[in-house]
Parts: C-alpha cells; structure tokens; sequence
C-alpha cells in the first residue's frame, strides 16, 4: 500500500467511534476488572478476564455505536425532508441517503467494536502477562489514558496538557468506582 492510499484509509475511520470505543474499552477494562485487580476477587487478573472483559465491551459498543449513529443520521434525513417540505414521512430516508447512512453507520460500529475491544484486552492482556502485582495494569490503561489524551488534543488542535490531564483524572475516577462495585 503506498503512502496516499495509506493516508486515504487512515482519514476514511470516523473520529467519534474511534475515540468512542478506544476510551469505552479502557474505561470498561478498569471498571469491570478493578476489583479483580485490587482486591484479588476470583482469579485475579488472567487473560481469560482479559478477553471476557474486552468481549463484554465489544457487545456493547457494537450496539450502542450502531443504533445511536443510526438514529442521528436517520433523523437527519426525517428533518431535512421536512425542510424540503417533502409531503411523504421518511421519504429521503427510503432513498440511496437512506441506505447511504445504515452502510456508513456500519463503518461507526465496526471501528466502535474493533477500538473498543482493543482500549479493554490490549492493557488487561498485558497485565496479566507481565510480571509483578496485578494492580500495575490500572497504571498502565490509566497511563494509556492519558496518552490518547494527549495524542486527541493535539490531533484537534486542543491544549494536550488539559487533555491527557483530563483523561488521566477520568480514568483514576472510573477506576475507585470499579474498585467499589468489585464485578469481577
């Protein structure tokens, strides 16, 4: 693949479910295995809690992602045919901009699922397989936060400081709450 169809593909992902599903996994991975992770409930942190984890994620998100950009683009089309003042309800949405939008809400769900999937396995998995406490990973996907952050707020053109800041206090808030709730 050469350097322009590269840059093609990687400007074809949509930003909302990718930043939507690698924060979602992350997130879920430290609130779902927190207890796991500090209090040493079941088995502690295993690959196999790694993989229930990031499938429970990818459920969920896949779903989510879809129906929400769904219902956004579908009722995108309900009001502009309503500003065209088009006298059939959903008329526009029975069209190619109807389907247009379900294959492009196919697209958001498909990397929602994929980026998901991967914000929860990928810090759980490693882990579970690198030596020393298990409490480390939540040092790891709150440091892999942070940066995204980072990496968001300069990609925006935002101040990356705030960002990386930002996500890093949000994952050690959903971490203390995964702690409490103690799921797995």
């Amino acid at each position: 693949m050469n350097r322009g169809a590269l840059q093609r593909a990687v400007r074809a992902v949509p930003t909302l479910p990718l930043v939507l599903g690698v924060t979602d996994g992350m997130l879920n991975a430290l609130t779902l295995a927190g207890g796991a992770l500090f209090h040493g409930s079941g088995d502690g942190l295993t690959l196999f809690l790694a993989l229930r984890v990031g499938i429970a994620t990818l459920v969920t998100a896949t779903f989510t992602m879809f129906v929400a950009d769904y219902a956004e683009r579908r009722s995108s089309l309900v009001r502009a045919a309503r500003e065209l003042n088009l006298t059939v309800r959903g008329q526009l949405a029975a069209t190619n901009l109807g389907r247009r939008a379900f294959h492009e809400s196919l697209l958001a769900m498909t990397v929602a699922a994929g980026a998901s999937l991967a914000g929860a396995f990928v810090p759980l998995a490693l882990g579970a397989t690198l030596p020393g406490p298990s409490w480390t990973v939540v040092a790891l996907t709150v440091g892999l936060l942070g940066l995204f952050g980072w990496l968001l707020g300069g990609v925006l053109a935002g101040r990356r400081a705030v960002w990386a800041c930002s996500m890093t206090v949000g994952g050690i808030a959903v971490t203390a709450i995964g702690v409490w709730l103690d799921i797995a």
